[in-house]
């Protein structure tokens, strides 16, 4: 018995240090190095470029733009997301299923493909053009939001879902409207939920970095864009260390909230009852669906479709396939080392070493933080360790990748610069994987009865044989959907891939974005059409994903 424990012991503590080794190595070592090139001059510490920066007019404007930006689309997200949480979570309709895989397609689309899909809406020859609105705050908030009523409608309808409504209904029985029995009760118990998913959706769009780029440029940069510029345009280490310190205590302060409402929501919810309470939609509902209606047609279906037909017309606005003819066999003046088919065959190998790499590493993770240790402080080491496998997704993807080449040149006495390979690309990649495939695990393991674990137990089985008879069956159809998350946010990532790609072996998003930035002759039309292209798949992968989603899974953001 006591061998079997310390076997157990041990595996536990791999399963804990291998992830750590990982995060250590590919991410805090490159992010902390690149921070401390900004502050050292000549082998010292100098902390003057706080004051430098800081001191800069431009520096508080991007702060304030950054600010601006992710607040505004905070808000419209959470005007938009709640009609949807109520449509497709307490409603039931023929056709909810599909809606539901619809609805997570906006979250995991290249965010390449959804800054040329509004600048298609809104720009030149643009069904929208009139408005003005291609390089403006505007177009920015809706397109953060396009990504983001996702991630409201599923922390806010998940927790919906499990709410007991008899309170509701008695209020309506002591005479309260529909409105005020919602407003009074569902929504206090909706509280936690509603701050939990509006913390996230600040934080990702605090470090939105390929829409601001797009759609911004420089005029309405933020924190991430201005990164970017420093780092690639300027060489200005010392500015980029200032800038990341500060969206540091962005990132740092969104986690740290949303790890204490989610922790809330948690002890809530288990005291509701967990039936699905859906109902056949009626009179009062009628302005939730309206809504939902509009949102999905107007903010994720125009700006799509306006992206489809821009592709399919030449620069006189005839329809013809040439832009797709370009993506097979590229004139010589398109900016491409070779095909697209080449791009997209590259990105897909590397999208599914990444997927796998994260699949891996996740499931270890989750294994990790579904345990319920006793020891008041392996619970805050548990908690420690959920915060840091959430940075990645917070953390500049730019900076992240600057730092890989700044620190993988022989790490660890390695015999080979890792820089001169694809190596870090899958790397980089299933860092910003990571933390989708742990909160999608996390809740199935979590929601196994421990009774279970200690029967098996009490009969003499094993810890490790308790991991394989109870814990990894019941992963079952969600590791499919983690797989899903993982392989189509791989296969879109460009922010850190956009610095480690080698010259002949451009990735999908890449090279679509080459094209869109260059003047040549048809260069524009077929990054419209490599745009389509990666969508189609990207939607594939999570549709078929979200087809092996058990009732009642939930990614637990």
């Amino acid at each position: 018995m006591l061998r079997g424990r310390a076997w157990g012991v041990a595996a536990w503590t791999l399963a804990a240090t291998l992830p750590l080794a990982f995060l250590a190595l590919f991410f805090l070592w490159p992010v902390v190095s690149l921070v401390a090139t900004g502050f050292v001059d000549d082998g010292r510490f100098d902390p003057s470029g706080i004051p430098e920066v800081f001191g800069a007019q431009r520096t508080w404007r991007v702060v304030g733009q950054t600010l601006t930006q992710a607040g505004l689309a905070t808000l419209l997200s959470l005007a938009l997301g709640l009609p949807a949480a109520h449509v497709l979570y307490r409603l039931d309709f023929p056709g909810r299923s599909m809606l539901h895989g619809l609805l997570t397609v906006p979250f995991v689309l290249p965010t390449v493909v959804v800054g040329i899909a509004f600048s298609a809406l809104l720009g030149p020859g643009g069904p929208l053009e009139r408005l003005g609105l291609e390089r403006s705050p505007g177009a920015i908030v809706a397109a953060l939001a396009f990504f983001n009523v996702t991630v409201v409608a599923r922390t806010v309808g998940g927790f919906w879902a499990r709410l007991d409504d008899s309170a509701e209904m008695a209020a309506r029985v002591m005479g309260a409207g529909r409105l005020r029995a919602w407003v009074t009760v569902t929504l206090p118990a909706l509280a936690p939920a509603i701050a939990s998913a509006a913390s996230l959706v600040f934080l990702f769009s605090a470090t939105s970095f390929g829409i601001v780029l797009i759609l911004g440029g420089r005029e309405f940069s933020n924190v991430e864009t201005e990164i970017y510029r420093l780092t690639v345009q300027f060489l200005d280490l010392r500015g980029a260390a200032v800038l990341s310190l500060a969206q540091f205590a962005i990132v740092g302060a969104a986690l740290a909230v949303s790890a204490r409402l989610r922790r809330s929501g948690e002890r809530a919810v288990r005291l509701r009852d967990d039936r699905d309470r859906a109902r056949r939609p009626g009179p009062g509902d009628v302005p939730a669906l309206i809504v939902f209606a509009a949102t999905a047609l107007l903010l994720h279906a125009a700006p799509i479709l306006a992206l489809v037909l821009r592709s399919l017309r030449d620069r006189e606005g005839r329809w013809t396939v040439a832009n797709y003819v370009a993506l097979v066999d590229p004139p010589a003046e398109l900016p491409l080392d070779d095909s697209v088919l080449s791009a997209i065959w590259l990105s897909f190998r590397i999208a599914l070493v990444a997927a796998l790499m994260s699949m891996v590493l996740g499931v270890l993770i989750a294994l990790v933080l579904s345990r319920r240790p006793a020891s008041r402080a392996l619970r805050r080491g548990m908690a420690l360790f959920d915060g840091l496998v959430m940075l990645p997704l917070g953390v500049s993807a730019v900076t992240l990748g600057f730092g890989l080449l700044l620190t993988m040149n022989r790490p660890l006495g390695i015999g080979f610069d890792l820089r001169t390979s694809l190596v870090l690309i899958p790397v980089a990649q299933a860092l910003v994987a990571l933390p989708l495939v742990v909160r999608t695990l996390l809740p199935v393991l979590r929601g196994i009865d421990q009774q279970l674990r200690f029967a098996a137990a009490t009969l003499g089985a094993s810890p490790l044989a308790v991991l394989r008879t109870v814990d990894l069956p019941m992963l079952g159809r969600s590791a499919g959907l983690a797989l899903g998350f993982a392989f189509a946010v791989s296969l879109g990532e460009f922010g850190a891939t956009s610095f480690l790609v080698r010259p002949g072996a451009q990735t999908l998003p890449v090279a679509v974005a080459e094209l869109i930035g260059r003047q040549a002759p048809g260069s524009y039309g077929a990054g419209l059409a490599g745009a389509v292209v990666l969508a189609a798949f990207a939607a594939a992968v999570m549709l078929a994903a979200e087809r092996l989603r058990p009732d009642g899974a939930k990614v637990e953001f």
